[in-house]
């Protein structure tokens, strides 16, 4: 899953800008789950209208077909791919087909038991090109039940992914925004295997001082996420760049002796250039229209 080049710029634009990012992944949470969900309707009610005299579960039978991907079978159970990966640690096709199954048979059930004790008449109507359909309440749960799924998914896939693409054209910025020579910075650098559960781990960023050499980790987390100080050990990182700190999270970061950033306060992205000094990294401060060089260094790195 990835994120349009044009959020990515900008995310990148409000978090130097000392603004909230966040508005911007719920619009594209939004825009892709509306648009899954017009697809989904018309979905079910093309196999509904196809499965009109047949007895069998038409849902099961066309909504978890396996002609189609893993992917869409697993949704369409109730489930995400993550999840079965996570429960069978494995995402093989055949083990995603059987873990959606068993699924969707106990959620059927379940469904089935509940309507059956609860006084309750739910009926949805889709009608597509001017054709309507009706679903039972057991259908309609089930449809309910997928949408709630597919949401989650987008929710999580697009906040993790958000974080991960925004990390180097963020660094990249303040660099250029500070006028720090190309040969002190880079992104391209790999971190050297940690000893801690022997993992190797892609460092975000890299500031370069002749022999020394600066690891960055970049989090776009809430105030007061306690994963900061953990992410900073583990990698050996010299300089964190967060969107919000909290006071805790700074003495952490201060008794570790970690250069930090936090881009939503008063000083928000200039202190990047009092950190730069502090590791005699060359730079100059930053004058003039802060928006227009933040779109002229987008479109310079992104081309």
């Amino acid at each position: 899953m990835t994120l349009t080049q044009q959020v990515t710029k900008k995310i990148v634009k409000k978090l130097i800008k000392g603004e909230d990012y966040r508005i911007e992944i719920v619009t594209l949470i939004n825009a892709e789950f509306l648009q899954f969900a017009i697809d989904f309707f018309k979905r079910v009610a093309s196999a509904k209208l196809s499965n009109e005299d047949i007895t069998v579960d038409w849902y099961k039978k066309e909504m978890l077909s396996t002609d189609l991907t893993s992917d869409e079978i697993a949704i369409h159970s109730g489930l995400n791919r993550k999840t079965i990966t996570n429960m069978f640690n494995s995402g093989k096709r055949e083990v995603v087909i059987n873990a959606s199954y068993e699924h969707y048979d106990t959620l059927y059930q379940a469904i089935d038991d509940l309507t059956k004790v609860e006084d309750l008449n739910l009926t949805l109507h889709i009608k597509f090109n001017k054709v309507s359909v009706e679903l039972d309440i057991n259908e309609s749960l089930i449809v309910i039940n997928t949408l709630a799924v597919k949401r989650a998914a987008l929710r999580g896939g697009l906040w993790s992914t958000a974080g991960k693409q925004t990390e180097g054209p963020l660094m990249l910025t303040l660099c250029k925004l500070f006028q720090v020579p190309e040969k002190n910075y880079s992104s391209k650098l790999k971190a050297k295997r940690v000893r801690k559960g022997e993992v190797n781990r892609e460092i975000d960023f890299f500031l370069m001082q002749k022999e020394n050499i600066y690891k960055c980790e970049v989090k776009l987390m809430g105030k007061g996420n306690p994963e900061s100080a953990d992410a900073v050990i583990a990698r050996d990182s010299k300089v964190f760049v967060a969107d919000k700190l909290s006071d805790q999270n700074k003495a952490q970061l201060d008794k570790l002796g970690v250069e930090w950033i936090e881009l939503r306060n008063e000083v928000g992205c200039n202190r990047f250039y009092n950190v730069l000094k502090n590791l005699k990294i060359p730079c100059k401060k930053f004058k003039g229209n802060l928006e227009k060089r933040i779109d002229e260094i987008l479109n310079e790195i992104t081309k």
